[in-house]
């Protein structure tokens, strides 16, 4: 297995809609991993049906093997990815004039009866992640899976423009250790192993499933760091922005404590 260190640079405004607060609609700061292995590994890994139709359109499917697109086609190849912690962000509110339709609502006019006295009802403002804020995230995957160095990927409800840049973590700032441990990165509790406990976190609340950050752990884990008579050597030149130290939980796999189905 190779340990990467991968950045993620916004390039177009990204938004979801995390929480949703009357016509604001706010993007949490944090990247779903989720999210992020669909787009990094959509088509390769992961089939990108070209239609879906019935019961399966607009449902998702995470977690359920029986369903075309889902993620338990990474466990397969033994690819993971890590949630991905802002290293520089910013935010740009933006307003939008919904769609006049029937079952969403109609707009007034100025001065019509229920209409309010300065503005149509049907507006939102969506507060987004905005251009040129950064991120980190590690992907876990075995030797025979080469991935790009660099690439483009969309991601978000605008299927916003990202640059990722993906570079290997040299073995000798790489060593294996058991017990209690901080992890400054946001994790996913949902694909920590069994074997590993979450002692102490603070909460992100986001869809589909809530993420952890500043977590104390007791498991097994890898502790990355650069040694010290390899500072300036070229194979960590270019990890000038990696954490160091940073501890990472061992054994993580897409919905390593949900067996049933997500939705």
């Amino acid at each position: 297995m190779v340990l990467y260190y991968c950045t993620l640079t916004l390039h177009d405004n990204v938004f979801f809609a995390t929480r949703e607060m009357g016509i604001l609609y706010e993007t949490e700061k944090y990247l779903h991993n989720w999210a992020i292995s669909f787009a990094l590994f959509e088509t390769e890994y992961i089939p990108r049906p070209y239609r879906l139709g019935g019961e399966m359109a607009q449902k998702p499917s995470y977690l359920d093997r029986h369903q075309e697109q889902n993620l338990l086609c990474l466990n397969d190849v033994g690819i993971y990815v890590f949630p991905a912690q802002p290293i520089v962000w910013a935010y740009q509110i933006n307003t939008f004039k919904a769609a006049q339709v029937s079952y969403y609502g109609i707009s007034k006019q100025f001065g019509e009866k229920d209409a309010r006295r300065n503005y149509p009802v049907n507006y939102g403002r969506a507060k987004e992640l905005a251009v040129g804020s950064q991120y980190r995230t590690f992907i876990v995957a075995p030797d025979s899976v080469e991935l790009p160095s660099q690439k483009w990927i969309r991601l978000g409800k605008w299927a916003a423009k990202l640059q990722v840049q993906i570079q290997p973590i040299p073995e000798s700032g790489i060593a294996q250790k058991s017990g209690e441990f901080l992890c400054q990165h946001p994790l996913n509790p949902l694909d920590l192993p069994n074997s590993t406990q979450l002692v102490l976190y603070n909460r992100i609340v986001m869809p589909p499933v809530s993420l952890v950050s500043q977590a104390k752990l007791n498991g097994d884990y890898w502790l990355v760091a650069k040694p010290s008579s390899e500072q300036h050597s070229p194979q960590w030149s270019n990890l000038t922005e990696l954490p160091n130290p940073i501890c990472l939980p061992r054994g993580a796999f897409y919905g390593a404590r949900q067996s049933v189905v997500a939705s």
